[in-house]
């Protein structure tokens, strides 16, 4: 195990634990400017300790609470192995981004090895191409994910990330990447893994089962050879699953150590045709609170990739474990807005910006009918008062309304929307922790003077939630006049 730290931290920092394969990595980077600074970095064997008891020795307690902004505010993140998770790249229609997310859906869910239910899936849309889209789905299994969640929550992680980004990310940065199309190689000890990267972003990635230890067997041996010619096979194979039936493009960039042993295994690719180029870390954009070499930033590229990734502005994530877990500012946001008292505000604030237009509306309408009464006479004042009070009864009383639906049983209930048409019943949709309250608060309506005919249209289960909508009639507003 190696240990190296510096001096307290004084500026905003990014720390970042991910796991890979049978190693613990752990560091801390600092941006200044367009300069990285390593300030520590830390590993161990995972099958020595567990994940929490190493995380303890990066000095993260269980429980910290993040100051966002203060001078020696530390962000935590965490890399997850993505040797597990699937991914996919497909074409679509280019349409908007609620059908789109349809449309995905649908398409992911044709693909799954499981049941829909029992994977999370993530995607990130590209470029538009002659009216298609590429989209990138990533799907992994939901009681891994949890697992993994439930091992990092108390240290209440910023995000949770998948290692194959940190790569993308650490070729670009620190091994000279560019934006082009490349495909990236990162052989491990037991297996490779291989990432298609466009615009600086993974857009799909494949896990060979065969790494540095398959390789270091019986070298120089017929038994390599074979290794060897099965791993430019599954090379092959791969660019075709990208899209690449020629092997001349697009490159293929090996990260390596400057050792001899990843030279070979780029060897065997360039003999094959590939158009592959070893990638070695540049210390240009990258400078140590602690001395470094080389094969220190190759040792802990993913960490330190991943750490690169926080500092950017935030952009569309590939977020697998977005179902499964909030940050801790996320969930108090969230929580804030669940709040019966702040959603009732909210409603409010909507509805009177509701009522706000209704009554301009009505305005507009008054103002020509004074208009047209106003050519009356004097004597004709009586029916031209009468006239607008009818105009005015026409009006629904929607803070009344509100009012009403406040007052109701509502524990563990956010309402989302109120849709009113004259003429039509009420339609009130949001979401609940658990069915029996949706009832309840159907009851609850149907208690209230001036509601009438409260009833369930839906409940679907959302997550450990439920979406639901109801229905009602409310005064005389919501009921269609007969026609002689």
């Amino acid at each position: 195990m190696s240990s190296k730290r510096t001096d307290t931290v004084t500026r905003a920092s990014v720390v970042v634990v991910s796991r890979e394969e049978n190693k613990l990595r752990g560091v801390e980077l600092r941006k200044q400017g367009e300069v990285f600074e390593v300030l520590w970095t830390k590993g161990g064997e995972a099958s020595e300790m567990e994940l929490g008891t190493f995380v303890a020795e990066c000095n993260l307690s269980s429980g910290r609470t993040v100051k966002t902004g203060s001078s020696d505010d530390r962000t935590v993140a965490f890399g997850f192995d993505s040797a597990g998770v699937i991914f996919y790249r497909i074409g679509v229609p280019a349409v908007k981004k609620e059908e789109l997310a349809a449309i995905v859906k649908l398409q992911a869910e044709a693909r799954l090895p499981l049941p829909a239910e029992q994977m999370e899936v993530a995607w990130r849309a590209g470029e538009v191409r002659d009216g298609q889209v590429d989209v990138t789905i990533a799907a992994a299994r939901r009681d891994r994910l949890r697992k993994f969640v439930e091992d990092v929550r108390g240290f209440e992680p910023a995000r949770i990330m998948l290692d194959c980004e940190g790569i993308v990310k650490a070729w670009g940065e620190f091994f000279s990447g560019d934006e082009k199309a490349a495909v990236v190689v990162n052989i491990r000890s037991r297996n490779t893994q291989i990432c298609l990267a466009e615009q600086g972003k993974l857009v799909n990635a494949v896990s060979l089962d065969m790494g540095m230890e398959d390789f270091s067997a019986g070298q120089g041996s017929a038994e390599q050879m074979e290794i060897a010619e099965r791993f430019v096979q599954d090379m092959r194979s791969v660019l075709e699953l990208f899209g690449y039936a020629d092997t001349n493009e697009p490159p293929v960039f090996v990260l390596s150590d400057g050792g001899i042993s990843i030279e070979e295994i780029a060897s065997y690719l360039e003999s094959a045709g590939f158009n592959v180029r070893v990638a070695v870390p540049q210390m240009e954009r990258l400078r140590g609170g602690v001395e470094l070499s080389v094969e220190d930033i190759y040792q802990y590229r993913v960490p330190i990739g991943l750490a690169a990734m926080v500092f950017e502005a935030p952009a569309e994530k590939l977020n697998v474990f977005a179902g499964l877990y909030r940050p801790k500012a996320e969930e108090e946001k969230r929580r804030w807005l669940r709040s019966p008292k702040v959603a009732g505000t909210i409603t409010v604030v909507m509805l009177m910006l509701l009522v706000t237009v209704l009554y301009a509306v009505d305005a507009v309408n008054d103002k020509h009918l004074t208009r047209l009464v106003a050519k009356v006479d004097v004597g004709q004042f009586t029916q031209r008062q009468k006239l607008l009070k009818s105009v005015a009864l026409q009006r629904p009383d929607l803070l009344r309304l509100l009012t009403e639906m406040n007052s109701t049983e509502h524990e563990g209930i956010v309402l989302s929307s109120v849709h009113f048409k004259k003429g039509n019943p009420v339609t009130v949709k949001g979401q609940a922790d658990a069915e029996e309250q949706v009832w309840k608060f159907q009851k609850s309506l149907n208690s209230k003077k001036g509601i009438k005919n409260a009833l369930i249209e839906n409940i679907t289960p959302k997550d450990d939630k439920r979406d639901f909508s109801i229905t009602f009639h409310y005064g005389r507003f919501t009921k269609k006049k007969s026609r002689l």
